[in-house]
């Protein structure tokens, strides 16, 4: 049997596909070496247990590893401290194979309920004994650890841990301890009142700052293709499909190898257009991932979309970042920004918030179409009910997709006001889009010009690509510097047409349909 690309649970180089991790192990490697407490945060299926199986196997030749997962602990494991003493202690004796007669007793005594005195005093006195007979350092390794965030006795664990960091110099300590989860355990609010009051806490502020970056870059996608290549000989151009993978994915490794996954198991299957590897791995095979992807059940986008519905203002945000093309500082310190990139939505560039990707803001689209689409069924439907007349042997009649808008937006909307389209607008046009194209293209916003004004958005269909701007009409002279900066556009991506959708607020605007050529590309612009 042959490698595989893999998306549940840890990898392992033998049986799947992967980046390479050596220089990351190697920049964790310092930090262990150096003694360094510290927690590795990221969004999930962003390959934390990966990361901490192959670490562990990179460390065992220098220090005893202890890799726990708190997941394997029961929540009754967390109900009171005897209770997590005793998981804990058998946890360690399935963990390391062997301990000292002394510590390995008493453990025992633990995991057994027979000791005269379980608490996590207790604990540690038998682990410190551990620390001192031990001819290796210890490397504590924790992952899934926010499974317990919310609790007054992990907290106390972590307040013992600390206790031991600070004084290491003269009591014998772990010699690192590395905590990972999606929530950031340095500082935790917890119910330390019988009253229900909190307060914010930090039993982890001993922690070092973990800048080592898990994203994939192009280089790390590039060198998983070539192992992929020289194992099934499809010709693909690596430099191509490793950039369009970065381009949707921006390195998010669950969603990395969902897409080569799906192009090598699923669009070359021989019942497909594409019928064989060869040519799956190509940019239309890609395009074919994509959209299956995008419509795809996944635990990870059931969280997200979960998180976002669960919090009023974090789904604000998201729909003022999507809709309203609101340019919204990155302020590290702000609660809901802070939330949205624990969950791996948005990330910092150039000092703004901005959607993690182009997979998550298409999803995150559709997401708010479908709600959208319950409160305004009629032009949804209408869409719906069209869609035939715009489809013709395969291939999308762009502009005149853009007439009906026009003839259909002005019927139901044409005398709202300026607000109306300054934040409704796009949206209505990409409401009646989705139908037409639903299940057989897709779309992206580029992120370049998404704001209050403009917006362009990236269409591809059956292997074809239109380019769209949707801005708001400020003039004639902003409206000529739109013109040139779509034939930019298309320049770009080497397209002879583009569209144009205004959004007119002027009372003597003149709604429809024109043709009309710059510099030997056709323009074509509805007005609305």
């Amino acid at each position: 049997m042959g490698k595989i690309f893999n998306v549940t649970g840890s990898c392992d180089p033998e049986l799947h596909y992967m980046v390479d991790l050596s220089e990351r192990l190697s920049q964790i490697r310092v930090m262990v070496d150096y003694g360094q407490y510290f927690c590795i945060n990221r969004a999930r299926q962003y390959g934390k247990t990966t990361l901490l199986t192959a670490l562990s196997d990179y460390l065992k030749e220098d220090y005893q590893i202890i890799s726990m997962d708190f997941q394997t602990m029961s929540s009754s494991a967390f109900e009171n401290e005897q209770s997590f003493v005793v998981s804990f202690s058998a946890e360690l004796l399935d963990t390391v194979s062997e301990f000292p007669d002394d510590v390995e007793e008493s453990l025992l005594a633990f995991a057994e309920r027979t000791a005269r005195v379980i608490s996590l005093q207790a604990l540690f006195k038998v682990l410190k004994i551990w620390f001192v007979k031990t001819d290796k350092k210890i490397v504590l390794i924790i992952d899934e650890v926010d499974t317990a965030t919310n609790n007054q006795i992990f907290i106390d664990f972590l307040a013992q841990l600390r206790a031991c960091y600070l004084r290491r110099k003269k009591i014998p300590a772990f010699h690192s301890v590395i905590l990972a989860g999606v929530y950031d355990v340095r500082n935790i609010k917890v119910k330390i009142r019988p009253e229900q009051e909190h307060k914010l806490n930090s039993p982890w502020n001993i922690a070092a700052k973990f800048c080592v970056d898990m994203s994939f870059s192009v280089n790390d996608i590039t060198g998983m293709l070539e192992d992929y290549e020289e194992d099934n000989h499809t010709g693909m151009d690596i430099p191509l499909i490793a950039n369009l993978i970065y381009n949707y994915t921006s390195g998010y490794p669950y969603l990395v190898s969902s897409l080569c996954k799906l192009m090598d198991e699923e669009v070359s299957r021989e019942n497909t257009r594409f019928a064989d590897k060869r040519r799956a791995w190509t940019r239309e095979g890609f395009l074919e991932a994509v959209k299956k992807l995008l419509y795809e059940q996944s635990p990870l986008f059931d969280s997200l979309t979960g998180k976002i519905n669960d919090y009023a203002k974090l789904k604000n945000m998201i729909y003022r970042l999507l809709f309203q093309g609101q340019n919204i500082v990155y302020n590290p310190d702000e609660p809901v920004i802070q939330m949205a990139k624990m969950f791996g939505l948005v990330k910092d560039e150039n000092s703004s918030v901005v959607i993690a990707n182009r997979i998550f803001e298409t999803r995150l689209y559709n997401m708010f179409l479908t709600s959208f689409r319950e409160q305004d069924e009629e032009i949804y439907t209408e869409a719906t009910r069209q869609k035939n007349q715009f489809i013709k042997n395969g291939h999308l009649n762009m502009r005149l997709i853009l007439e009906k808008f026009v003839q259909y937006f002005d019927e139901i909307y044409g005398d709202r006001e300026q607000k109306f389209y300054e934040e409704d607008g796009r949206r209505y046009f990409m409401l009646y889009l989705r139908p037409i194209i639903n299940g057989e293209g897709n779309y992206y916003i580029e992120s370049r010009t998404r704001n209050n004004e403009r917006t362009d958005m990236i269409i591809d269909y059956q292997g074809e690509q239109f380019i769209i701007e949707m801005k708001l009409w400020r003039g004639d002279a902003y409206h000529t510097r739109g013109e040139e900066q779509l034939f930019d556009y298309l320049e770009y991506y080497h397209l002879e047409k583009g569209y144009m959708l205004s959004f007119n607020f002027n009372k003597k605007k003149e709604i429809g349909v024109k043709e009309f050529k710059i510099r030997g590309k056709i323009l074509i612009e509805a007005v609305v």
